[in-house]
Formats: structure tokens, sequence, C-alpha cells
């Protein structure tokens, strides 16, 4: 059925649209054909790999934390579980945070919030020392050959045999 012929449509005033059993079609690269070229693209997989092992390192960082950073200092101030730091806005007396949660009491869990900073700032971290690594290997890659210079008026890298600047349009003598 062409989309001119379609009853629905034609009855809705809308046959100039098309069919959309035309835009689903894998045939001639309908919507649901260019979503799936799309979904199954190097870089959108790329990109849900690198989603995924983000949410597993949050979770090592989160434990590495809660479980290996926070204990010496709650050893430090006193023997206490730092994720159990609270102040009660309530006025009642709440001996753990789980108590006071449960009362369904007013808190400002300022040791929930340490350990949410504590992971923040390891994961920056890790993520900073992660782009100056590729930043370091990106910078060998591109290390200036004899067949290049360097243009003296806007220091990008030209062609030795160059006469002009291609970035700047600056006119150089020729090495």
């Amino acid at each position: 059925m062409q989309a001119g012929n379609d009853p629905i449509l034609t009855q809705l005033g809308m046959a100039h649209l098309g069919s959309p059993k035309a835009l689903l079609r894998k045939k001639g690269g309908g919507v649901l054909g260019e979503f799936t070229d799309f979904a199954l693209r190097g870089n959108m997989l790329d990109m849900a790999v690198g989603i995924i092992v983000g949410a597993a390192f949050g979770r090592v960082i989160s434990s590495l934390v809660s479980d290996v950073v926070m204990p010496p200092i709650g050893l430090l101030t006193g023997h206490s579980d730092f994720s159990n730091k609270f102040i009660n806005l309530s006025g009642h007396a709440y001996a753990t945070l789980a108590e006071a949660k449960a009362a369904g009491a007013a808190t400002i869990n300022y040791g929930v919030f340490c350990n949410a900073v504590f992971d923040f700032f390891i994961v920056a971290f890790a993520v900073f020392l992660l782009v100056r690594q590729i930043n370091r290997l990106k910078r060998e890659q591109v290390a200036p050959t004899e067949s290049t210079r360097e243009c003296p008026f806007c220091f990008s890298m030209i062609a030795s045999k160059a006469s002009r600047c291609p970035h700047c349009t600056s006119a150089v003598s020729p090495a």
C-alpha cells in the first residue's frame, strides 16, 4: 500500500506524511534501520562499555573509602563509624543514624557526606591520572619530524618546505 492510498491517513488528512510502516521498515533505511546502524556503531558500543566499567569502578571506590580509608579516620576520631556521624535536628536523642532514620527524624548526615566527598576526590584523581597519561601518549605520537617546523607567528607545526602557514596564513621563508 502506498502512502497516498492509506485509508486511515487519508481520513485523518495526513496522507502526505506517508505510512508509519514505511518508516519502520529496514529496507530503504527506515528509522529502525538507522537506529540499529547508530546503536551498533563502534563509538556507541565503546561508550556503553565505558559506562558499565565506570559504574563498577565507582562501586570499588565507594568500598575503598568506606572499608579502607574511613575506618582509620574513625579510629583517630574516637573509635566510631564515620558514616554514622550526624546532627539530630528533631530534638530527640538517637544513638545511631539508622535509629534516627527509622523514627523519621530530621538529620544532617555529615559523615555520609564526607564519605561521598572522599569518593569524589579519589575518582577525580584517578580520572586525572588517566587523562594525564593519555595526553602524554598523544604528545609522544605527534613528535615533530625533520619534515616539519614551527611557524614563527602562530607556533603551529608546518611543513619544512612551506612558504605560507596553513593555520595563520602568514608568509614564511622556506627552510
